[in-house]
């Protein structure tokens, strides 16, 4: 087993963005783990409809 080590996990998500309202989209996070326990997440970005990658910054989550 590694000590540290780099995953990276895509899942669906509601999110809200002020030019098109609600979408749905793949986001992909990448996190730091120790011991199999995340510690940070490093970056998280989207991928759009016509297969751009965006970050998440420009959208909040849509509860």
């Amino acid at each position: 087993m590694k000590i540290l080590y780099i995953k990276r996990k895509t899942k669906y998500e509601k999110r809200h963005s002020l030019k098109m309202g609600e979408l749905t989209t793949k986001v992909t996070y990448i996190k730091k783990y120790l011991f199999g326990l995340p510690i940070k997440t490093l970056h998280q970005y989207r991928e759009t409809y016509y297969g751009e990658v965006k970050d998440c910054t420009d959208c909040m989550l849509f509860v």
